[in-house]
């Protein structure tokens, strides 16, 4: 079993990167490469990033019984 705090760290650092991924791709989507492209992203992962946390908080440990529950 992994340490509390490692848990923790890893949901902060998924959470950074899967925010700023998925605001960076759908925001250059949306604006193209545009000035304000770097400006929004960074409001946009503002927003994103406490809600992806505060999400993994709830849905990591959901995944993983899930996961226990597939593989048997």
């Amino acid at each position: 079993m992994t340490n509390k705090k490692t848990l923790i760290l890893a949901q902060v650092l998924i959470a950074l990167m899967m925010a700023g991924l998925m605001t960076g791709i759908f925001g250059f989507l949306h604006l193209g490469p545009s000035p304000d492209f770097f400006a929004e992203w960074g409001k946009s992962f503002l927003m994103a990033f406490p809600i992806a946390f505060i999400l993994s908080l709830g849905v990591g440990p959901l995944a993983f019984r899930l996961a226990r529950l597939i593989m048997g």
